[in-house]
C-alpha cells in the first residue's frame, strides 16, 4: 500500500488551491472523479470575482471572500492570469428600492469595504446608457476571471511541488487505522495518508458519510441555476446586478461578462432533489421579466439558451443565509481531517484564502 501526506479529494478550484497551499510542505495527491479538474461547480458558474458585499461581517463567507479577492488578483498578476477588474453595478431600479440598497451600502462598510461609490440616476446613465436605475452602487473591486486559465496555474503549482493530481479516481471507503487514513478508489487501489482533506463539492457529504458521524455532516440541497446567454456586442461595461431579494438562494439574476466581452445573463435559482444539468428552455419568460426591470431594451431574440450549473449549499428553502462549514477535529472528533460543506459562491474568490484557512486549521490541530 503507497503512503503519502495529504489526500485531496475533489479537484474542483477550491481542492485545488488547498493542495497547492499544502505541496508547500507535504507530498500531497489529488483525487478526482471526473476525466478533468474542475467539472462541475468550478466551471459552472459566472465566473465573477467577488467583492465581499453580501454576507454578514461575522461570516467566514465574507471574511475569505475579502481576504482571497486580493490574494487572487495577486496570484493572478504573478501568473499572467487573464482577469478584468471592470466593477459592477447593483441596481435600485425603483424608488422603494432605494433603502434596500442603502442597507445593502452600510453592510458592505460593516465589512470593511470603503470604496463602494453610490451614483444617481444621471451618473448611472453616463456609465451605462441602457440601463434603468433610480440608483446604483458601484463596486470597483468586483471582477471576473479566467476559470479555465487559474484551473491550469493550480495544476501546475501542483505538480512544480512534486505532487500529483489523479483523474477518474472515485472515492470507495475510508477507513481510520490508528493516526492514518486508508482511502479505497473505484480501481480498488489503496492509499494511506496522515491528512485528508474532503473537498468534494456536491459530493462532500458522500464522502464524509465514509468516515464522519452524522451529527457533524449537514444536509446537502441543491440548487440549480440557468444562465441564458446574450448575442452580439454586449450593451454593457460592467457587470450588472439586481437587488438580492430577502433570504433568497442566489442574488438575483444580474448581466456577466466573460473575457471576450460576451455577455450572459444568469442565473436564477430552484432547489431540486438529484443533480440534473438539463436546460429547461421555458424559463425565458422569466429571465426576459427579470432583466427588463433593469434594461428594457432586451432583445428577446439574442437572448438564447446557454447552461446551467448546481450549488452544493447546506441552506434549505427555510434557511437565512448560511455560512462556509469548514470543520477540523474541534467539530468531528477525527485527527487530520477537514470537511468542507456548502462552499458555493464566493467560493472562486475566496479560493486562496480558503486553502489558508485549512493550511492554519491543520496546523493549529497538529497532533
Amino acid at each position: 500500500m503507497e503512503h503519502i501526506d495529504t489526500i485531496v479529494i475533489g479537484a474542483g478550484i477550491v481542492g485545488l488551491a488547498i493542495a497547492r497551499a499544502l505541496s508547500g510542505h507535504n507530498e500531497v495527491a489529488v483525487l478526482e472523479r471526473h476525466k478533468r479538474s474542475g467539472q462541475e461547480t468550478s466551471s459552472r458558474n459566472s465566473g465573477v470575482i467577488h467583492a465581499g458585499i453580501y454576507y454578514p461581517s461575522h461570516f467566514l463567507k465574507t471574511q475569505l471572500c475579502i481576504s482571497g479577492r486580493q490574494h487572487l488578483y495577486t496570484y493572478c498578476d504573478t501568473y499572467d492570469i487573464p482577469y478584468k477588474r471592470c466593477g459592477k453595478l447593483i441596481v435600485a431600479t425603483t424608488e422603494n428600492d432605494i433603502s434596500t440598497l442603502q442597507a445593502l451600502q452600510t453592510k458592505a462598510r460593516d465589512n470593511g469595504l470603503s470604496n463602494l461609490q453610490w451614483l444617481e440616476k444621471s451618473a448611472i446613465t453616463e456609465l451605462e446608457p441602457h440601463i434603468n436605475a433610480e440608483a446604483a452602487l458601484l463596486s470597483p473591486s468586483t471582477g471576473i476571471i479566467d476559470t479555465d486559465a487559474y484551473i491550469m496555474h493550480l495544476e501546475n503549482d501542483i505538480l512544480s511541488n512534486e505532487s500529483h493530481i489523479l483523474h477518474g479516481q472515485t472515492v470507495t471507503s475510508i477507513e481510520k487505522h490508528g493516526h492514518d487514513f486508508i482511502v479505497t478508489t473505484n480501481n480498488r487501489e489503496q492509499t494511506s495518508c496522515k491528512q485528508l482533506i474532503n473537498a468534494a463539492g456536491l459530493a462532500a457529504q458522500e464522502i464524509a458519510a465514509m468516515i464522519t458521524a452524522t451529527a457533524y455532516i449537514p444536509q446537502r440541497h441543491l440548487a440549480k441555476g440557468h444562465y441564458f446567454s446574450y448575442t452580439g456586442h454586449s450593451p454593457f461595461h460592467h457587470l450588472i446586478y439586481p437587488l438580492p431579494e430577502e433570504n433568497s438562494i442566489g442574488l438575483g439574476i444580474h448581466a456577466t461578462l466573460d473575457m471576450h466581452n460576451n455577455i450572459r445573463f444568469g442565473p436564477d435559482a430552484c432547489y431540486i432533489d438529484t443533480e440534473d444539468y438539463t436546460f429547461d428552455e421555458t424559463r425565458k419568460q422569466s429571465f426576459m421579466k427579470a432583466i427588463r426591470r433593469y434594461f428594457p431594451a432586451l432583445d428577446e431574440n439574442r437572448l438564447q439558451a446557454g447552461f446551467t450549473g448546481l450549488r452544493p449549499k447546506i441552506q434549505s428553502p427555510a434557511d437565512t443565509a448560511m455560512d462556509f462549514r469548514i470543520d477540523n477535529v474541534t467539530v468531528h472528533g477525527i485527527p487530520g481531517l477537514i470537511n468542507l460543506f456548502g462552499i458555493e459562491s464566493p467560493g472562486l474568490t475566496a479560493s486562496l484564502a480558503i486553502a489558508d484557512h485549512v493550511q492554519q486549521l491543520l496546523k493549529n490541530h497538529h497532533d
